[in-house]
């Protein structure tokens, strides 16, 4: 295993991992909705990290923390995943010819699977959760030299997700809030880093599925704690909170807000209507969770992050199945109907 040093977390190396991202990224989109601000009775825009070539924000992570790596002579990396971390690990590494080893869990979405056998990364199934695969990738460590990446207690991640917020404040300076989801917590730690540091004043509201809670527990309750973890919508699908992340957002959210599974499915099929994306689970929640927030939000300029797209066509067909926007959809999803 490649020893590991401590990188620091903050406005100065955000604005460093920028200049080496550009390199091969352009800015996402932040595009303002009429649809969506009418119904919330606010000035909503959507940051489109779901427009990135791998169709998530993580892509920046990787690239920030591959080109340290290669810096530094690093020739291999593993990981463990739902699928878009490792896609970002995996297409990253590929940008700076590192070999990639990626852990997914048993039964994990195919399309994200698929991704990642095409950036040609070693793809093996092990485990039946995220944490299970973790295990897996502890044992592999052991056995070959391999950088272990951590899918979120990992400084140079965090620093590369970070130029996400650099762009929305650059593009939309006087925001109120921000809605960011919270699988592992590298982007809520990101978006914490750069707009308090930015405007102490813009609330940061979380979101998570209440099937999988493990992030909302530890902030709750001020210490990381595990959780079950049994919703669908694999960018929530963590059962313990993490270290880095959490230590900076620990203090620093406005508030949290869970989701049922069928709310979650209800933000995929409401990104498809008022913004013709279609997304995924942890991608379109940011929909949901602004209406259950829209007496807070009411008047207000919100940002919503779209944070990646890559779903199941099952999941896509099931969520428009279970909505439906000529009944009154909009009034049934406030009331969890």
């Amino acid at each position: 295993m490649t020893d590991k040093k401590e990188y620091p977390v903050n406005l100065a190396e955000v604005i460093k991992a920028k200049e080496t991202i550009y390199d091969h990224l352009v800015p996402t989109q932040l595009t303002r909705y009429e649809g969506l601000s009418s119904l919330l009775n606010a000035d909503i825009y959507v940051k489109h990290e779901n427009h990135n070539p791998t169709g998530t924000f993580k892509i920046r992570g990787g690239i920030n923390l591959m080109h340290n790596l290669k810096s530094a002579g690093t020739k291999g990396v593993i990981t463990f995943s739902t699928g878009n971390h490792g896609l970002s690990v995996a297409a990253s590494a590929l940008l700076f010819g590192i070999s990639a080893t990626i852990v997914v869990p048993e039964n994990n979405n195919e399309s994200k699977n698929r991704k990642i056998r095409d950036t040609g990364a070693e793809l093996i199934e092990a485990g039946k959760t995220f944490e299970e695969a973790s295990k897996v990738v502890e044992q592999i460590v052991k056995e070959r030299n391999l950088y272990y990446v951590h899918p979120a207690n990992e400084p140079h991640l965090i620093n590369g997700v970070g130029t996400e917020f650099l762009e929305i404040f650059e593009k939309q300076p006087e925001i109120d809030a921000l809605i960011v989801p919270i699988g592992a917590g590298s982007e809520a730690a990101a978006a914490v880093t750069v707009l308090k540091a930015v405007n102490p004043n813009i609330k940061i509201y979380a979101v998570q599925a209440e099937n999988s809670p493990a992030a909302y527990l530890s902030w709750k309750s001020g210490v990381i704690t595990s959780a079950k973890n049994k919703t669908f919508a694999g960018g929530f699908a963590t059962g313990v909170g993490y270290e880095a992340p959490f230590t900076i957002y620990k203090d620093s959210l406005e508030d949290f807000v869970l989701l049922s599974e069928k709310e979650i499915y209800h933000g995929i099929a409401m990104a498809g209507y008022y913004t013709q994306n279609l997304v995924e689970g942890a991608g379109g929640s940011t929909i949901a969770a602004a209406i259950k927030l829209k007496e807070k939000l009411k008047g207000k300029k919100v940002v919503l992050q779209f944070s990646g797209c890559n779903e199941s066509s099952e999941v896509i067909q099931k969520a428009f199945g279970l909505s439906s926007f000529k009944t009154g959809y909009d009034e049934k999803l406030q009331s969890n109907e």
